[in-house]
């Protein structure tokens, strides 16, 4: 089972009134684990960065900047490709897989958006995994964030001082296969093949007894030995009782 978790960086909150994404970062899992398969783009938005976005993730404070005026480690988006340059690579890149995606309605109208300017398919809303709802199914009344999230799981955001679009999906992988029950929760019992496609075990496969029972592995002493000490505790033993 293939499934892409994702994360976008914008210039606001709403493609429909002129905002755009900035920045796309993905992480492949195969059966609940990481591949190291990843797709991460800076994108040019073809408008000015808001102050309240730029200080959400640090990308792009002034467009009209050249890449060389930029200060260290500051990200600029001038000559970054548009949507439309990159937009059929992340489709192919997603293929079919289940997107996992905290907050999944943001990122999905952005990126449907998006998709839709430049002709290419929407992705089907089904398709989406919400760890922000499961995250509030599971703990109900408790913080639901990326960061609170981190801490209840204990894992290592400290890297995370601005929002980064692959950062924050390399950690929402992590809480994802908490909230899922553990790293490879399953142990890839659930494939039907080792390659996932149904081309292996019979996916239809149940426990089933045993036709012919294991042989004992006690030696005719040590049975000889529990055979006398159970006669010693009497008719009421538990032993006797489980017997008959």
């Amino acid at each position: 089972m293939r499934e892409i978790v994702l994360d976008t960086e914008t210039t606001g909150f709403d493609p429909f009134k002129g905002d755009r994404i900035v920045e796309i970062g993905c992480v492949e899992l195969l059966n609940h684990m990481p591949t190291g398969n990843t797709f991460h783009v800076y994108i040019n938005p073809e408008r000015g960065m808001p102050d309240e976005a730029f200080g959400v993730h640090g990308i792009g404070p002034d467009l009209l900047s050249s890449p060389r005026d930029a200060k260290a480690g500051e990200v600029t988006l001038l000559d970054k490709p548009v949507f439309a340059k990159v937009g059929r690579d992340f489709h192919e890149f997603i293929g079919t897989a289940k997107l996992v995606i905290h907050n999944a309605s943001f990122d999905m109208k952005f990126l449907n958006a998006e998709l839709k300017w430049m002709g290419l398919p929407e992705i089907p809303w089904d398709r989406a995994i919400d760890t922000l709802a499961m995250a509030r199914q599971k703990f109900p009344g408790a913080p639901a964030t990326l960061d609170a999230l981190c801490r209840r799981f204990a894992i290592d955001n400290s890297n995370r001082t601005l929002h980064g679009a692959l950062l924050d999906s390399e950690i929402l992988a992590e809480v994802y296969l908490e909230l899922i029950g553990g790293r490879q929760p399953d142990f890839a019992l659930g494939m039907s093949g080792t390659d996932g496609s149904g081309d292996g075990a019979d996916s239809n496969w149940r426990p089933y007894p045993r036709p012919v029972p294991l042989p004992s592995r006690l030696t005719e002493e040590e049975t000889a030995a529990h055979q006398s000490f159970v006669d010693k505790l009497g008719d009421g033993a538990l032993w006797k009782k489980l017997k008959a």
